[in-house]
């Protein structure tokens, strides 16, 4: 059978931009392009897999339909749409008109009334199977033995819904009555009124004894109670929403087999909209193994999908798309490169007296893994001057290797000079490994670039094409394949690797050129310099020195918790009454919600499954089973993520060693990888075991935790000015304490637990902007009790109500926030007409000051402290950060200076209004110590 495809545009638009919108992705002119690559991801996901012989796609206009003038109230709650999606759709129309695919829109009708005619007009032609693209649910009430609902969800996957499922899915007897049970349970996102206190169960009780909404109506006196009441008073109503969410299947529309038939796509406008968008990725999917030509723009036309409309000759140039060849390795030089292997005792010394006349060079190291504590360098590249490079390969050969790099030993420690690299940590730490020191100053392009646009993704790849226009040889290309494995750089021919290194140097080199100009425009000179710089090297004597983890003690709680896991599982069996997979989450579903009854209106996600996550089971805790399937899920957490996958992770040396990662979280706080130290639960008992087993060297040695007492509180009462704060931080008073007398209007003495927990709760929600609907999910109060206590907090401390609404304000005049030291968070959406985009971003024009602050303190810190250790000569070590916190391997010789001194630079490394305060603890192990 013929295969047809209708797509949804504006509802696929919406979902597009909506699922990406936490991490957006923004090219280089500053646009959100999440909806345009969504759309097309999808759209390519449908040609190639699916393979319709018939597309086509619908779009609603902008001009009122027929159900606006039944009920004027249709759609009057809707938000306005987010600038981004307004900018979105005539983009992804273009794309459409590219591809070649039929747009089919009618004024007066929205896009699915425009879809149920065509469907239904393909069923009635034959031949075809015609499968409806939305996430809509709407449109199941059009489906038949051939026309299906094809429903992409935002986490990924497809739900195909024929007559089978959606009568399983929405536990109806017929199809057509999806629109029966639409009529009386409404819809909030559109406005149909429905029958209120009529929920999706309700109704299908209904349908299931009278049949169609007019059946019930009919039948009215034969229901009970609120319920009769309810369909009475409401019948008009009823028939009203039913009418509204009854999609049209005689839109007078054509339907044209031929037009309809998938054709091969307009391959230089194509070309000409993903180049403006910078999809060049796209690109190569919609035209794999085929080269794009140049494209120029034709006489007075628009150059850009971004400059609305504005003739080309004030348009700026549309940036050309080179064609997507692979230059051999061999012919690169022949591009105006001036790239050479140096590879004799006397050339080495020419470079080495060449590159010690520079006030400045890049250089880049090719290695064995990726693992920078083990990996070894198979060579080095420089490049002191832009299109120039120079390329010294090593042998792995120690002995010959140690010849080769004594020559270059004096120049990579010359204070004098700047050295550039990309990810410089991982670089300085491999000729670590070799015995050659690198000494600053340094500039890393990578963290550079953090600094310019925190949000953005800062590889070099990314970096090149966006301020170079220019797309580096990959590395898959010098090494190729071999079988289902890659090679290995030291595999590879030094003549065959030379040209790439020095290629990764120069750009390296010119990136250095382009964002050092940024960094004095965004005024992050001084921040990059004097925090970022230097602590990228405290990191990598932390990364290096790693930690001792006790493995027997490990291996002794996993089988504990596997014997836990199992009681729990035996449990979980006998409340359910059988046993199943607790894990899956359809499973577990269909236990609580079907068969033990837990709640009468489930929540669902988009697939149609029943809701299990955190969120909804934390609601239904006073349910034995529920209680027990939570702990199930922490343990079996637990076990895998860390206590058997830690001892997996000791090194040679038998330690422990994270990455730290400077350019990842783009409020300023650290984040770390193999493993992730910022995310070992310390709140449960069960949690803290974990920590336990991160232990001392040796017995002369013990744990030394340092913590912030309350920073980002007090950088709060700094920030606003807050007199009551800041004298109770002075007064050293308990901050939660104080804050509970406040707002309960009760003497300190009087405060109880309960009163503290909620005031604490408060001081930190606050920070991150919280709504009563938030406080209230996180105190398990009603929703009035939690607006009462925030209307409360702000009256006692209004100080603090006013930074907040001053921070929101200045941050719409600069659409950036900015911490003490300098460091801005951008907020693009922070004007957006959108009311859900726009709080999000003011929830980040509130916390990102404050966060950023306590994590540029903390920095400044382990700056402050590994300068001055290195002065002492110490035995003892910063091994950890985890947030506010410091932990140190300290020899018990040098236990008093340690405490007495780490706290005096921790409290002394930024000085505010309120006083910084910290905790220090010492013990065996890390639990212990903190």
């Amino acid at each position: 059978m013929k295969k047809l495809f209708l797509l949804d545009g504006m509802a696929l638009i919406f979902r597009a931009h909506f699922a990406l919108i936490r991490n957006p992705r923004i090219n280089s002119k500053g646009v959100n392009t999440s909806a345009p690559m969504g759309f097309v991801n999808s759209l390519l996901e449908i040609l190639k897999k699916q393979e319709p012989t018939h597309i086509a796609v619908s779009f609603d206009l902008s001009a009122p339909t027929f159900r606006h003038e039944m009920y004027k109230e249709y759609k009057a709650n809707r938000q306005e749409t987010p600038e981004d999606i307004s900018i979105a759709i005539p983009i992804v129309k273009k794309i459409v008109d590219a591809f070649n695919i039929p747009r089919i829109e009618m004024e007066g009708f929205e896009a699915d009334d425009v879809i149920g005619t065509i469907a239904k007009k393909a069923s009635a032609a034959g031949g075809f199977q015609t499968y409806m693209m939305t996430p809509d649910k709407d449109y199941a009430q059009l489906v038949d033995d051939n026309t299906f609902l094809y429903r992409p969800s935002t986490k990924g996957g497809i739900e195909i819904l024929g007559p089978k499922e959606v009568l399983e899915k929405f536990d109806l007897d017929r199809v057509d009555q999806v629109i029966d049970l639409l009529g009386l349970q409404g819809d909030a996102v559109d406005n149909i009124p429905g029958v209120p206190g009529v929920g999706p169960k309700t109704a299908c009780k209904l349908l299931k004894e009278y049949s169609t909404v007019e059946g019930i109506i009919e039948n009215v006196d034969q229901l009970k109670g609120k319920l009769k009441e309810r369909v009475s008073d409401n019948r008009e109503q009823a028939i009203l929403s039913k009418e509204l969410a009854t999609i049209k299947i005689d839109v007078p529309v054509e339907f044209n087999e031929e037009e309809l038939k998938v054709k091969e796509p307009n391959k230089e406008e194509l070309v000409k909209i993903f180049n403006d968008l910078e999809f060049k990725t796209l690109l190569k999917r919609v035209f794999p193994g085929e080269a794009p030509k140049k494209v120029a723009p034709k006489p007075g036309e628009q150059t850009s999908l971004f400059g609305g409309g504005a003739p080309a000759a004030k348009a700026a140039p549309v940036e050309v798309v080179e064609e997507e060849i692979e230059i051999p390795i061999d012919t690169i030089n022949s591009i105006n490169k001036n790239y050479r292997m140096i590879d004799s005792e006397e050339r080495y010394q020419e470079l080495v007296d060449y590159l010690m006349k520079q006030k400045e060079f890049a250089f880049d190291t090719e290695t064995t893994s990726l693992d920078s504590l083990v990996a070894q360098p198979v060579g080095i590249s420089f490049s002191a001057k832009k299109d120039e490079g120079y390329y010294v390969p090593l042998t792995l050969n120690e002995e010959e290797d140690q010849k080769i790099l004594s020559h270059f030993k004096a120049l990579f420690a010359d204070e004098k000079i700047l050295k550039i690299g990309q990810n410089l940590k991982y670089d300085i730490q491999i000729l670590d490994n070799v015995g050659v020191e690198v000494k600053g100053p340094f500039f890393d392009t990578m963290l550079a670039h953090y600094l310019i646009e925190p949000d953005k993704r800062h590889g070099m790849d990314t970096l090149s094409e966006h301020y170079l226009n220019y797309k580096p040889v990959s590395i898959e290309t010098i090494l190729g394949k071999k079988g289902k494995k890659q090679k290995n750089m030291r595999d590879i021919p030094a003549s065959e690797v030379y040209e790439y290194a020095c290629e990764d140097a120069d750009i390296t080199l010119q990136l250095k050129y382009a964002l050092a100009d940024q960094l004095k425009e965004k005024e992050a000179e001084t921040l990059f310099n004097n925090l970022e710089m230097p602590l990228m090297e405290t990191l990598r004597l932390m990364e290096k020195e790693g930690v001792n983890l006790n493995v027997p003690s490990l291996e002794t709680y996993s089988v504990t918790l596997a014997e836990e896991i199992v009681q729990l599982e035996k449990d979980i069996y006998a409340l359910a009454g059988e046993e199943f997979t607790i894990s899956s989450p359809k499973q577990l579903g269909i236990v609580l919600f079907e068969k033990m009854k837990l709640v009468d209106k489930p929540k669902k996600t988009k697939t149609g499954q029943y809701a299990t996550g955190e969120e909804i089971l934390q609601g239904l805790k006073q349910h034995e089973i529920v209680g027990k399937i939570l702990d199930f899920r922490q343990l079996n957490k637990l076990k895998s993520t860390y206590v058997d996958a830690l001892p997996k992770l000791i090194k040679e040396d038998g330690r422990v060693h994270t990455t730290y990662n400077q350019a990842v979280a783009a409020t300023g706080r650290l984040s770390s990888t193999d493993p992730n130290l910022q995310n070992i639960p310390i709140r449960s008992s069960r949690g803290k075991e974990i920590r336990k087993a991160f232990v001392a060297r040796d017995e002369d040695h013990v744990f030394m935790a340092v913590d912030y007492s309350q920073v980002e509180l007090r950088i709060m009462a700094a920030f606003s000015n807050d007199e009551e704060m800041i004298n109770a931080f002075k007064a050293k008073k308990d901050i939660h304490t104080a804050t509970a007398a406040k707002v309960f209007k009760v003497a300190e003495e009087e405060v109880d637990a309960d009163m503290r927990r909620k005031a604490k709760t408060a001081n930190f929600g606050i920070i991150y902007g919280v709504s009563a609907f938030g406080l209230s999910q996180q105190l398990d109060i009603p929703r009035t009790e939690a607006k009462q206590l925030i209307d409360a907090y702000f009256e006692e401390f209004p100080a603090v109500k006013k930074y907040m609404d001053d921070v929101i304000n200045k941050a719409r005049e600069d659409e950036y926030v900015v911490t003490l030291m300098g460091r801005r968070r951008y907020l693009r959406d922070i004007n957006s007409r959108n009311f859900t985009v726009r709080g999000m971003a003011e929830r980040n024009a509130i916390n990102a000051p404050i966060q950023g602050t306590a994590a540029d303190i903390i920095k400044k810190a382990m700056i402050d402290i590994q300068k001055w250790m290195d002065t002492q000569d110490l035995k003892s070590k910063m091994i950890m950060q985890v947030h506010d916190e410091l932990i140190f391997d300290v020899h018990k010789d040098e236990l008093d200076i340690m405490k007495s001194k780490i706290k005096e630079l921790m409290e002394n490394a930024y000085e505010m209004k309120v006083p910084l305060e910290v905790e220090v603890g010492e013990g065996l192990n890390w639990l212990e110590a903190h």
